[in-house]
């Protein structure tokens, strides 16, 4: 058995990624109609149409959300998908040769009702919510602040806030915290904290309790 130490093509670790109030976006991103808060990060081959992107929130590649809301200290891993294409299963045909009509030459027009129909499904993930690997969160769904997605699931219901979901179809397993300290956190909503309140009391946030008796009401 041969021990290799490193693989000649093997680079040597790059230097992280220092992030700053302006978005760091990969060359390789494609972005539609897109709004992106300070301190965020969209690793390679992310894909947003219609997209509000909250601060410090970040993708870890090859994601794809359209028309969703997503809040503060998001944390989306590897190959998720907000809000995947959905098509028209009422009419004769599902394929959308029926609302991309110019792409086939059908019409001079797209068919607008069929996108907005598409926006009206809006998706929305809360603040400090972490989506696991390979997840799908369906149009419409709502994930609560603080909830954890397990890689794979495919989100179908509302999540609630500090929930713990995964499975296909996703449920809830179990909460993150109590319901107290759930409610303290977001009536505390420390992500709504500005910079220099974040860099005074960062290290605050790391004991759940101790942060909860110096801040909460």
């Amino acid at each position: 058995m041969k021990e290799i130490e490193r693989y000649p093509l093997q680079q040597e670790r790059k230097p992280q990624l220092q992030l700053s109030e302006e978005p760091f976006i990969h060359e390789t991103c494609q972005l539609h109609k897109v709004r992106l808060g300070a301190y965020t990060a969209l690793a390679a081959h992310t894909h947003f149409n219609e997209v509000e992107f909250g601060d410090y929130s970040y993708t870890a590649g090859s994601v794809k959300i359209a028309y969703a809301t997503v809040g503060k200290f998001a944390s989306i891993a590897n190959s998720v998908r907000i809000n995947p294409g959905n098509h028209p299963q009422w009419r004769v045909t599902q394929h959308h040769c029926t609302y991309r009509r110019m792409q086939y030459g059908f019409d001079t027009v797209e068919d607008e009702e069929f996108f907005q129909w598409r926006r009206d499904h809006h998706c929305s993930i809360g603040n400090d919510v972490w989506i696991g690997h390979g997840v799908v969160v369906l149009p419409g769904v709502h994930i609560g602040n603080g909830a954890i997605i397990g890689s794979g699931a495919v989100v179908t219901n509302d999540v609630p806030p500090y929930g713990i979901a995964v499975g296909v179809k996703a449920k809830v397993v179990k909460q993150r915290f109590s319901d107290k300290i759930a409610e303290s956190l977001q009536q505390i909503a420390w992500w709504d904290w500005d910079r220099k309140t974040l860099e005074e009391r960062f290290q605050d946030l790391f004991e759940v309790e101790a942060f909860i008796e110096k801040y909460g009401k």
